[in-house]
């Protein structure tokens, strides 16, 4: 009986089962909680790559303009198809919706979205309702839309149920939760090679007016009509206030030098290498003394005073027509075999150079009404030849003709006085490669930044901007570099109601922050 007793005890068949049975639950409950969290994991990654790109699609229409809003609702609702899956729900669509762009916090479909102005400067800061005020932007369209940078979206919580029995561990736990994700994305918008000039916006709309007669930049950049307006931008003395239709200068790229030779020198440069964001540029004081004039008269063929634009980056528009004759006796583009110094030619009859405005009624006499003597300008130059039919009952802005002027192969012809468009051959040779006769620069509502207390005499940082431009230069530069006036013509605008022919140097972008 006891060698029986002894024999069952030291037997060891089956003791595997034995362990195997003892196990087994807890074996059981980790490949439960592993499926859980690949099951939660997933839907966690569902929502967070649809709440990723609700924002993103939104983000790349918070350009700043008027009814960003709307497009960014528009752009979630029908640019993103997601779904998520593992949900109690099973696999489910993730939509959005348009409910019209007038609300800075909405919601639609599966997500809730509110437009920022900031975000925190801590990646480890969430925005929550207790601190959101701080980064929300205006409640009003009107402002908000302008200082929007910044989209949160959140997709609406999503319920989850485990497999493992959560009770098991805990009495009275529960196995179900909800899941959500939060992405925020901004845009951010620059340019590249270009002049580091800023331009107050002649069109800034101050308490729901301006002195452009109500016009906005937007309607200007849309309507040949506004944009063949003259307008006179003006440097400001020590200390002055800016205001619509002012110009000043931008910090000067990283390796171009300092002083004011050398931004005359970018200002004057067929290959400028700045590029500048539209979320802030920085001001650049003390350098209005410059040889400013020269660095737009070469532009012109026109000789700097110091001779220090010497080399082809230099060179002038390949039309240089502006209604001058040289003192040696020729027309004022190379007569008498020179390139010749500003004060050397005389400008008026029998040559004429495009004319400005008839009258001048807005921006206290620095913006014209848009009616110039186009007929007179080019029977003076062209005689009987033939210009677009159109022409006759509809004004065309300055620029046009000046490209015009090119195409048709006019740029030789003399005018009455005997001057062509020709650049002086004793200067440098014209550059091709960009049109020399516009000027480009950044667009500030000087009103409002001043307003806010921002000295534009200072070296202002982080500035916003309103919008990119160029400009048509249209005579030369004279007086004496400080407080000379350029006469311009607005080309086009970055943004909303631009006419696209300042793409190829945006460059914008959507990204993630959060």
């Amino acid at each position: 009986m006891l060698r029986t007793i002894r024999a069952f005890w030291q037997d060891q068949r089956g003791i595997a089962l034995i362990l195997v049975s003892i196990t087994l639950p807890a074996l059981i409950g980790f490949s439960l909680l592993a499926i859980d969290m690949s099951r939660v994991n997933n839907l966690h990654n569902d929502l967070q790559k649809g709440a990723d790109a609700f924002a993103l699609a939104a983000a790349a229409e918070l350009d700043g303009s008027s009814g960003s809003w709307a497009r960014a609702e528009r752009a979630m609702a029908m640019l993103v198809d997601n779904e998520s899956n593992f949900s109690t729900a099973g696999r489910v669509g993730l939509t959005s919706g348009q409910p019209g762009g007038t609300q800075v916090c909405n919601s639609a479909g599966s997500i809730s979205w509110c437009f920022l102005k900031a975000i925190p400067a801590n990646d480890g800061t969430r925005i929550t309702t207790a601190n959101q005020v701080n980064y929300l932007a205006n409640a009003s369209p009107a402002a908000g839309e302008l200082e929007t940078r910044f989209i949160q979206v959140t997709v609406v919580p999503t319920g989850f149920a485990a497999i493992f029995p959560a009770s098991f561990v805990t009495a009275g736990a529960s196995g179900s939760f909800n899941v959500d994700a939060v992405a925020v994305a901004g845009f951010t918008s620059g340019v590249c090679n270009y002049t580091p000039v800023f331009m107050c916006n002649p069109y800034e709309m101050v308490n729901g007016t301006n002195s452009a007669g109500g016009v906005t930049l937007e309607q200007a950049a849309a309507d040949p009509a506004v944009r063949r307006r003259l307008i006179e931008l003006r440097t400001v003395g020590n200390n002055a206030a800016y205001g619509p239709g002012n110009f000043g200068f931008l910090e000067p790229p990283a390796g171009v030098g300092n002083g004011a030779q050398a931004l005359a020198q970018t200002i004057a440069t067929s290959t400028p290498i700045g590029c500048y964001s539209a979320q802030g540029v920085s001001t650049k004081t003390g350098q209005n003394t410059g040889p400013v004039q020269d660095a737009f008269n070469v532009r012109f063929g026109i000789r700097s005073s110091g001779n220090q634009f010497n080399s082809p980056e230099y060179g002038p528009a390949a039309n240089v027509r502006k209604g001058a004759s040289s003192g040696g006796g020729g027309n004022g583009n190379g007569g008498g075999n020179q390139c010749p110094q500003y004060n050397q030619l005389t400008f008026g009859t029998p040559n004429m150079g495009l004319p400005r405005d008839v009258t001048t009624p807005y921006m206290g006499g620095r913006m014209g009404d848009g009616n110039w003597s186009f007929s007179t300008y080019w029977s003076t130059n062209f005689g009987s030849a033939s210009y677009p039919a159109s022409w006759a009952t509809n004004t065309p802005t300055r620029y046009d003709v000046y490209k015009y002027e090119m195409s048709a192969g006019l740029v030789g012809t003399a005018s009455a006085g005997g001057e062509v468009g020709t650049p002086p051959s004793s200067c440098q040779p014209p550059v091709t490669t960009v049109d020399r006769r516009l000027l480009y620069g950044a667009l500030l509502d000087c009103s409002a930044l001043q307003a806010a207390g921002n000295d534009l005499n200072g070296n202002s940082t982080n500035l916003p901007v309103k919008a990119f431009a160029s400009f048509f230069i249209t005579e030369p530069v004279g007086g004496a570099s400080t407080g000379a006036s350029v006469m311009v013509e607005l080309v086009d605008i970055t943004g909303r109601g631009g006419q696209g022919t300042l793409d190829n140097f945006l460059r914008d972008e959507a990204q993630l922050y959060r």
